[in-house]
Parts: C-alpha cells; structure tokens; sequence
C-alpha cells in the first residue's frame, strides 16, 4: 500500500462498478477518504456485498446532474477525482444511444466543468476511456498517437470523453490523465452479457457458453486488480509535466480470440465437454481491438502482474464463492 493516498479525499464514480468497486477497496486499504457518488444501488456490487459501503461516504446522484457533481466536490472538499462512471456495454449503447451519449459524454464533461470550477481543491482528475476510443484501426496494436476515431455509438460516446478531457486540459490546465484500458475482467462484474463472467456462469450452471460473434474477434484482456493499479500510478504521477493532459493505453502484451477466452475457462472449470453456442449476431463491435501499452511501461513503470490464467483462475474462484453464497440465501 503506498503512503500517498492516506487521508487524501477521493471522489470515485461509477463505484458500484467492476473496476470501482475494487479501486475503493485499495483507497480504503491506503485510509484515504473515499466519497463514491451512486445513482442505483445495487445489492449484488461488490461495494455493498463486501461492507465497502458502510466505510466511504455516500452521494446519491447522477452524472447527468451537474449540480450534484459539484456540491460533491465543494462539500467534500475532494483532491482527487477517479471517472469511471458510464454506460460501459456496447450492446445496450446500441439498443439506447441516446442514454449512452448523456452519460458517457454529459457526464464526463459535467464532471470537468465541476473539478474546474473547484480548481481550488482538485489536484488530480483521472478519466476512464477504453481502446473503443480509437475506433476501427488500420495499424494495430493502438498507440497514444493515434487519434480516437469511434464509429458505433458506445465507441463515439468514449472518443468524445477522451477529447473533451484533454480539451480541458489544454484550455483551463486541469490536471487530468485519461487512461485508455483493454476489456478489463474480474470477480464482481455482474454484466452477463460479456464474454468472461457470462461463460464462467453457465459453466457453473451446467450450460453451454454463448459467443454473441463468431469466436474470432480480438481483443485484450486486463484483469480487474491490473487495471486498479493503473488508474493508481497515473494519479499518483499527475504532478509530473509529462504525464498532465496525456493518455495511456493499459493492456496486455498478447491479445486473445473470444474462442480462446472460452476455451481457457472450460479448460480450467475442467468442462471442455460444454461446448460453446457460436451466435454469429454481434452488431456494431469492433472485429480487432488491441493496445500497445509501451508508454505506460516507460512513464508509469506499469506492467500488468497477472497472467490470463492467473486472473481467469482469481475469476472463477470469485463467482464460485458468489453463487455458492447466492444458493445459499
């Protein structure tokens, strides 16, 4: 745990969330003093199975709300702010752009306009983007000098996050870093839908795993506690010339196929007879999507810890223990 973060005042959104979730779990741990804003309250996060949310302070809000954002930040007198908060499914942005658009995009620049305004206490403002940010690449893997060029309605809602975060930089010097992350994974992501948690739970259920594409799409592939660590050393490295205003790219040094991530979980569940369903009716995904994360080693000292199977292994033994508790009930 790193002395940085004891007593700091830390503003997480989207802390109900996979990633959330876990980040305040280390500011915690690091004894900051953690103010998570919550729109639903969900009894199957992690923030609230884990008691996490009996030891932060609670605001009840939305992104799309300015005036909560910045009496947060005001009354709280927040320092450091983590963004992770959005309409993170691309299935749903499909479905409903218009809500992804106000909350990925809305949010985002509510969010800047408060830290901006409340300049006077926020040192640090840390933006969760995504490699969708790009969009569909010609060279891969992505690098930070290639501009975020989304497509498809969740992609666009991240592109314009990413540039409206450094707008504010460049205009108002706001301290933001903007952190471009591969598909991140991990125990506590109750989004079925996605490829990991989806495959691992109809294991468990004696069922076949479902692949929405065809089995060949690429993507990286970031464990949950990897990806807690790079929001960590980017705020934490925010004093530094060469890191304000900049993008990472945070992801792992190969990229997997959909079939393969399958593949691997069936063979560590030992259920290689459950043979995955192939849909085939993936729309507007990106096919090839991967990152090279050499900046982020280079600046930030940033390697991801886990293997894929040391994080599938942490993953599966998590879902195991949350339907065990859930039959249980």
């Amino acid at each position: 745990m790193s002395a940085f973060w004891k007593e700091k005042r830390v503003f997480v959104t989207g802390a109900t969330g996979l990633v959330g979730s876990w980040l305040v779990k280390h500011l915690i741990e690091s004894e900051a003093y953690v103010v998570a804003l919550i729109r639903d309250t969900d009894p199957q996060s992690e923030l609230l199975r884990g008691g996490l949310i009996n030891r932060v302070a609670v605001v009840n809000g939305a992104l799309e709300s300015y005036a909560d954002l910045e009496r947060t930040i005001c009354e709280h007198e927040v320092d450091t702010v983590f963004h992770l908060a959005a309409q993170t499914i691309v299935g749903t942005a499909y479905r409903s752009p218009l809500a992804t658009f106000e909350a990925n995009i809305r949010g985002t620049y509510n969010l800047l306009e408060a830290c901006r305004v409340q300049a006077v206490t926020v040192k640090r403002v840390v933006i969760a983007s995504s490699d969708k940010a790009y969009g569909i690449g010609e060279v891969l893997p992505y690098t930070e000098a290639q501009p975020p060029l989304g497509r498809y309605p969740y992609d666009v809602s991240k592109s314009c996050a990413d540039l409206i975060s450094q707008a504010y930089f460049h205009t108002y010097n706001l301290p933001v870093v903007v952190a471009r992350c591969g598909n991140i994974y991990g125990g506590g992501d109750l989004n079925w839908s996605r490829i990991v948690p989806g495959t691992i739970r109809s294991i468990l259920h004696n069922e076949r795993p479902i692949i929405r594409s065809d089995g060949t799409y690429t993507r990286d592939y970031v464990y949950v506690e990897d990806a807690v660590q790079a929001y960590i050393v980017m705020a934490e490295a925010l004093h530094r010339e060469e890191v304000r205003g900049q993008a990472f790219n945070f992801g792992p040094s190969h990229p997997y196929r959909v079939r393969e991530i399958v593949d691997a979980v069936r063979r560590l569940m030992h259920r290689e007879d459950l043979e995955p369903l192939v849909l085939d009716h993936a729309k507007a995904e990106i096919r090839d999507q991967y990152l090279a994360s050499a900046k982020a080693e280079k600046l930030l000292g940033w390697k991801p810890l886990y293997t894929l199977e040391q994080g599938l292994a942490s993953s599966i033994d998590w879902y195991r223990n949350f339907f065990a508790a859930s039959s249980s009930r």
